[in-house]
């Protein structure tokens, strides 16, 4: 009788006097299906509708869709698989679109349920999709990335009509849902529309401060909004950021502090992070890798010459940095610096087959390319490098051995067919055909070539542009996201340079696809910001 003691504090004199008569009934009702989830909130309004309904439940007003939450994850499985951000990891510009349009399209699922909610706004989403065994002949032009590029805009007004939306857009498959389809018009022909319970997780805010990631509910709630100016979203928001960054000054050269003192005592070359954590988090790790160095000074002695990261697990990564996971305690730090001379060993193992392919395959060079995302663990990393020797190892490739030295290739599990990333660099399937591997790279080196002399060019001219717009707009700093491509940032700064907005001066300004103001005070705007 929890709930009534609760509701004899919200309820109006009215309805207490008949609270005993309708306790019993009222708390078989809590026990039945038809309420399961809930707070003391939703007792209370269920109970007043109980009331209104002179203690009769009927279960056609407990759901409005004709597919569940649950239901639709399932259902969108095979797209899950075909565009997932983690199987784009060499692929930054189209993990980050990915991203985006996942947000969004989980926010538009997330209002089709929500009761009382109007039926969102059109939204026109863009996808990179892989090849999947999924996949039916398409429309989407393919990319020199081996991705399709598809872009659909959502407007149905149910659950289910979404997702075969989605589906169907993406030429994906909709034979697993005939089932579902069958019973929901079985279901539609004798229910009425109704309302479903919702309760969705909502993190504290200091979840994403912590951990670095991005606010679901803020990016939703921005995306919903049109998309200011970029004269009229500084006008607003940079009494804000200028707020924010005078307060986080303390902390900022506070960390520089930490950070020049720790590299100085343990030799290290350089301490890195992940992502963009804020500042006071960042303060807070290198407190406690300075208390460890502190209370066991032995133990860190062998961090000398190394540069550490930090990250979401301990380890070495593909590029031999050390990683320090953010949630991991002192003494799994302690016993990670015991393996280091394995981890070590390891990653000279991996260089030695990293030659050996090269050798193989005219010079070529074998690279990895970290990115702001998840990390490729050393293991995995030699893991891959080794399969891949072995299958060339058996086949006597007929390559000149100079033939594509200064060309860069890359690996990765999870492809079927080799292409040419559009900044030059070979993508290989790791099971990929030897003979079928030697044609491509052959006809493909003179471009691959050509692409990298012209991503060299933009890298420079992505420099000296970037180095100008500090200057001119005097800024405190300006960097981007890794998916925001020299292509992108040049016109950007130089569109910048022109608008001169005097609300950038004296801030860090950070180049993305969206806006926002950071914790700590930096300016995030889109590079293709309206003007």
């Amino acid at each position: 009788m929890e709930p009534l003691r609760v509701l004899s504090l919200m309820l109006p004199l009215s309805l207490l006097s008949v609270l005993p008569a309708i306790a019993v009934p009222y708390q078989r009702f809590l026990q039945s299906d038809l309420i399961t989830e809930g707070t003391n909130v939703m007792y209370e309004t269920t109970f007043l509708r109980y009331v209104r309904l002179g203690g009769r439940c009927v279960s056609a007003h407990i759901q409005r869709r004709n597919l569940s939450g649950a239901d639709a994850i399932n259902a969108l499985r095979p797209f899950y698989f075909a565009v997932h951000p983690d199987f784009f990891g060499q692929h930054p510009r189209e993990r980050e679109v990915n991203e985006n349009s996942l947000k969004r399209l989980n926010g538009y699922l997330e209002n089709l349920q929500k009761p009382g909610v109007r039926s969102p706004k059109p939204a026109n989403l863009t996808f990179f999709v892989r090849d999947t065994k999924e996949k039916a002949n398409s429309n989407g032009s393919l990319l020199a990335s081996g991705f399709r590029s598809v872009t659909f805009t959502l407007q149905s007004k149910d659950v289910l009509s979404t997702v075969l939306d989605v589906l169907r857009s993406c030429s994906l498959s909709v034979e697993h849902m005939q089932d579902v389809l069958k019973t929901e018009t079985g279901k539609s022909s004798t229910q009425q529309p109704a309302t479903a319970f919702y309760r969705p997780i909502k993190w504290d805010k200091t979840y994403y401060t912590f951990t670095g990631f991005r606010d679901p509910e803020q990016e939703l709630e921005q995306a919903r909004r049109v998309e200011p100016t970029l004269s009229l979203w500084l006008r607003n928001n940079e009494p804000e950021a200028t707020k924010k960054q005078n307060a986080s000054l303390p902390r900022r050269e506070e960390l520089k502090r930490l950070k020049r003192e720790l590299i100085q005592k343990l030799g290290l070359l350089d301490i890195r992070w992940q992502r963009k954590w804020g500042v006071s988090h960042k303060c807070c790790q290198l407190q406690s890798l300075g208390r460890l160095s502190t209370q066991s000074p032995e133990a860190l002695h062998i961090l000398k010459g190394h540069i550490i990261v930090f990250t979401d697990q301990s380890g070495m990564n593909a590029s031999g940095h050390v990683m320090l996971g953010t949630m991991d305690v002192h003494h799994q730090w302690t016993k990670l610096f015991e393996r280091l001379p394995s981890y070590r060993s390891l990653f000279q193992h991996s260089d030695w087959l990293k030659e050996r392919i090269s050798h193989l395959l005219g010079g070529i060079q074998v690279i990895h390319i970290e990115r702001m995302g998840p990390v490729l663990p050393l293991e995995e990393h030699y893991s891959t490098l080794n399969t891949f020797h072995k299958r060339l190892l058996p086949q006597r490739l007929s390559l000149h051995p100079r033939s594509m030295q200064g060309l860069t290739m890359t690996l990765e599990n999870d492809r079927s067919t080799p292409c040419l990333h559009e900044m030059g660099h070979f993508i290989i399937p790791t099971m990929c055909d030897t003979l079928q591997l030697q044609n491509f790279l052959q006809s493909q080196a003179q471009e691959a070539r050509r692409r990298m002399q012209r991503k060299d060019k933009l890298e420079a001219e992505e420099e000296d542009v970037v180095s100008s717009c500090l200057q001119d707009l005097s800024l405190r700093s300006l960097s981007k996201e890794p998916s925001v491509s020299s292509n992108q940032m040049i016109p950007c700064c130089m569109r910048l340079m022109e608008e001169r907005s005097p609300h950038m001066q004296g801030l860090h300004l950070y180049i993305s696809h969206f806006y926002s103001v950071m914790q700590d005070g930096d300016l995030c705007i889109p590079w293709d910001w309206k003007g």
